[in-house]
């Protein structure tokens, strides 16, 4: 007998339940825009460790750290210094988790829900105001003259 089923659900009601419920973050490919700190000690640390941190310095996911993860990396410079002096296994690995939880691989900014925003090439970029007051009025001035432009 026909009928004796549910109604079929209606198309326009359909949704999908398996959303992401959380919103990912978009980093900047230039990594933070502001100051950083610097590596408290740096002076004593092999020139290794002292361009590892700067990496991460200029890093994008540093766009995104607080307090507590720039005392991360600091700590874990420590760790990277001790590797560089002796290589060990159980150092790297330390290393390596500490690096996770910052967003150091692809894999974890995927984990994290992290993307890197595309970098404008060079010519399409917009002045800064330091190089826009850099140049007079007089050459920001386009003055048209017999139907021609000058500067």
């Amino acid at each position: 007998m026909a009928g004796t089923g549910p109604l079929p659900k209606d198309p326009s009601q359909r949704r999908r339940r398996n959303a992401d419920p959380v919103a990912g973050t978009v980093l900047p490919a230039g990594g933070p825009g502001g100051p950083t700190p610097e590596l408290p000690g740096g002076h004593d640390y092999d020139t290794r460790t002292l361009a590892w941190y700067e990496t991460w310095r200029g890093s994008p996911q540093a766009a995104t750290f607080l307090a507590t993860d720039w005392q991360r990396l600091h700590m874990l410079a420590q760790l990277v210094e001790q590797y560089w002096q002796e290589p060990k296994k159980e150092l790297l690995s330390e290393i390596r988790l500490n690096e996770a939880a910052l967003g150091g691989t692809a894999a974890d900014r995927v984990r994290l829900r992290w993307t890197v925003a595309e970098e404008e090439p060079a010519d399409q970029r917009r002045p800064t105001a330091k190089k826009q007051a850099a140049t007079s009025r007089r050459d920001r001035v386009l003055r048209v003259v017999d139907g021609q432009a000058e500067n």
